[in-house]
């Protein structure tokens, strides 16, 4: 579009942010050239589709970062009185970002319309303060605190990841009080992937849809925008393909097992699949991965250190089974009914006469960051048929929820990690609520003879063992999980000189782990001590 030499022409391009930058922003593209910023359609996408709390996950080099810089120089112009702010992980990314938006406001045609954008008023390694009141500033996450006592109409936290794990969750609680009171006033958290953090957990409750308030962006490897952005780079790639493949191009017969994945499942080109082949060939499969993510899961995984196949974990939680819906689940105790889909999980409601099996690690209840009370329960296929989790139940209380989840599913048999939070637990099953159905385990007493006990002792002899039962029930298909929890927690389940645990941090359990653990026990003893 050209600007028309007319009020009503100028008014229509400073009233829509598409035509603002087309016509008066440029950027410099790939190839060192200065151009008309037009959005690629991942860009248009997020201009059409973003709330308030916004938060992204993408590949590398999609172009989020320009699109928010060039909003801001927009608003700041068109909108008085208006603060913005942009923070990086590095003071040097910090320094380069202010560069961008300064060559930004330099390109807008000052000379043709010296009435329409505000002159600087101050512009220094902090902020650029126009003389309409607006101000643009940038930070670096773990510098001086740029946010408190601010007020703010778009926060961008310009990959996240990257910033001090210990100040992810301070900066988002800082910066959440700091957006202007008015419905036009975002927050956008970006990033690419890099590891287990508070942005990972955040990213990924949102695109589970676990009642976060945040939305969920997820732009792919395949994106439209690469297409143009990384012309010259799928040039070469394909060059390179045909110097090794008697100057041909890919076709179907050439993918390998994975690319043809990617390429009926994903609607990925020979062009991208010889462009992800050169990359992995000059890199690794795991940075292309996490640069350049297919799905979000694959994007966090760590197949290196999970003692669970990562690749297995990603492709069950793109087709777990949604837990039912509490309207159809009527029938169950009333006792479980207030934890349905927020601590208990039902995937299938129990048939008759059919046996089911359990497993249940039983921690402290004492809320905040500490260790989660847990139960799976599956059928005798090795369909996993429900899930409970929770860290603010006391042990008493889940001993009623054990009992009668236990008893919903036929009176399942029931496999308690015998800990110090498990005895008391095991105690009132059999005494208080005289629950028959549970796991007894083989030990020796120190005269050599053999007894039994109730529930399964974990030590360093039988926990290798434990898991090693888990991990090939899970990998080899003999039980179907549908707790996306539990997964998660498998992604980051790992050995660490030969101590087998999560050691990622906060908020991060494997809870869910060992009770789904102590249920493939249960499962393997086969037994079942009541008549149903």
């Amino acid at each position: 579009m050209v600007i028309k030499k007319t009020s009503k022409g100028l008014q229509k391009v400073l009233s829509d942010f598409r035509l603002f930058a087309k016509n008066f922003i440029k950027i410099i593209d790939n190839n060192g050239d200065q151009i008309p910023f037009v959005m690629n359609p991942e860009q248009e996408q997020f201009n059409n589709e973003m709330v308030k709390y916004n938060i992204i996950l993408k590949g590398r080099q999609i172009g989020f970062t320009t699109w928010s810089l060039a909003y801001m120089i927009y608003s700041a112009m068109t909108k008085p009185d208006t603060s913005y702010l942009m923070m990086t992980h590095h003071n040097k990314v910090t320094q380069s970002l202010l560069r961008r938006i300064n060559k930004m406001y330099q390109s807008l045609p000052h000379e043709k319309y010296p009435d329409v954008f505000p002159k600087k008023v101050i512009s220094n390694r902090d902020e650029i303060y126009f003389e309409n009141g607006s101000r643009i500033q940038v930070a670096t996450a773990g510098g001086d605190d740029s946010i408190s006592g601010n007020t703010f109409q778009l926060i961008h936290l310009s990959e996240m990841a990257k910033y001090p794990t210990e100040q992810q969750e301070e900066i988002i609680a800082t910066s959440i009080p700091a957006l202007a009171k008015n419905p036009n006033s975002k927050i956008i958290i970006e990033s690419t992937a890099m590891g287990f953090n508070a942005y990972q957990e955040m990213f990924l409750k949102a695109y589970r849809g676990k009642e976060s308030v945040w939305k969920a962006h997820f732009y792919s490897w395949l994106a439209k925008a690469y297409s143009s952005q990384f012309k010259h780079s799928f040039d070469e790639a394909e060059e390179w393909y045909k110097l090794h493949n008697q100057g041909r191009r890919m076709s179907s017969k050439d993918l390998e097992h994975d690319e043809k994945e990617l390429y009926k499942k994903y609607g990925a080109t020979f062009r991208q699949l010889m462009y992800r082949r050169y990359y992995i060939e000059t890199n690794s499969l795991e940075k292309f991965q996490r640069e350049f993510p297919t799905t979000p899961d694959e994007a966090f995984q760590t197949s290196n250190i999970s003692v669970f196949d990562t690749q297995k974990i990603i492709h069950r939680l793109q087709n777990v089974f949604p837990p039912l819906p509490s309207k159809d689940l009527e029938e169950i105790p009333e006792i479980l009914k207030p934890y349905l889909n927020k601590s208990l999980f039902i995937y299938h409601l129990p048939k008759s006469k059919e046996k089911h099996y359990g497993g249940v690690d039983v921690a402290s209840g004492t809320g905040g960051n500490n260790d989660n009370s847990t139960m799976a329960i599956y059928n005798a296929d090795g369909q996993q048929v429900a899930s409970f989790y929770t860290n603010d139940v006391p042990v008493y209380e889940f001993a009623k929820i054990v009992n009668s989840l236990g008893r919903f599913y036929n009176y399942a048999f029931i496999c308690v990690e015998r800990n110090s939070y498990g005895l008391p637990l095991l105690e009132k099953l059999r005494k208080e609520y005289n629950y028959m159905n549970l796991l007894k385990q083989k030990v020796f007493d120190q005269k050599g003879k053999k007894k039994l006990q109730l529930g399964f002792m974990t030590t360093n002899t039988t926990k290798p063992i434990l898991i090693n039962d888990f991990k090939e029930s899970f990998e080899l298909g003999f039980i179907n999980i549908e707790c996306v929890d539990t997964l998660e927690e498998m992604k980051i389940y790992q050995e660490t000189n030969g101590k087998m645990g999560n050691k990622k941090g906060a908020n991060l359990h494997d809870d869910l782990v060992i009770a789904n653990a102590m249920c493939v026990q249960a499962i393997k003893q086969s037994k079942y001590y009541v008549d149903i």
